[in-house]
């Protein structure tokens, strides 16, 4: 019997051992509330415009999903024009931020989904 190669990966599980440290000795709780609170917010004006889905945030991770997005290279040019980098696929743009975000950072990332979604 075998298992995949990165079954008990000692790296990998270092790894994960080090990010749950983290998370005692940071306030990473009180970082993904306002993360959350910040895409919530900074989003919200992307629900009535034009080709807008749904827009949906579940604590550090905000969501447009688009009726369709026709060129997506084109559109990751666009973000990255206003400043950004978001890499969106389908007919989904998203943004999972670092947890130690700021929050200028993180309007940075909200004001360009905003932008560039309203220009389509």
């Amino acid at each position: 019997m075998h298992g995949p190669s990165y079954m008990a990966n000692a790296l990998a599980c270092a790894a994960a051992n080090a990010s749950l440290d983290l998370f005692e000795r940071e306030p990473r709780l009180r970082q993904v509330a306002a993360i959350s609170a910040g895409l919530l917010q900074g989003l919200a004006p992307c629900r009535n415009l034009r080709g807008v889905k749904d827009v949906r945030v579940k604590g550090a991770i905000g969501v447009v999903e688009m009726q369709r997005i026709d060129n997506l290279d084109a559109l990751r040019a666009r973000f990255v024009q206003e400043g950004a980098f978001v890499r969106p696929f389908g007919n989904i743009v998203y943004l999972t931020p670092a947890f130690t975000i700021d929050a200028d950072e993180l309007k940075t990332l909200t004001d360009a989904v905003v932008n560039v979604v309203q220009s389509l």
